[in-house]
């Protein structure tokens, strides 16, 4: 649980890479495990609390068309 943390500086488009990668693990990892493979049941464990980490260390994506950005209309809407 203690595991020794170590930080990686890494681009947005390195960041989507590896994304991708775990998430196509991930698909490769649930089959196996599907098919009773107990060693890539834990695997596939792993792979997804990495991914849940990723997602929840995300900066949050902007909508265009939020209300600060819709002027008046957008703030009779937040009225209602």
């Amino acid at each position: 649980m203690f595991e020794k943390m170590q930080k990686l500086e890494v681009s947005q488009e390195e960041l989507a890479i590896i994304e991708d990668a775990l998430h196509t693990q991930s698909q490769i990892l649930n089959v196996e495990a599907g098919a009773g493979a107990s060693a890539a049941l834990q695997r596939l464990n792993g792979v997804k609390r990495v991914l849940s980490m990723l997602d929840q260390q995300k900066p949050p994506e902007e909508k265009p068309g939020t209300a600060a950005t819709t002027g008046w209309f957008g703030m009779t809407r937040i009225l209602d």
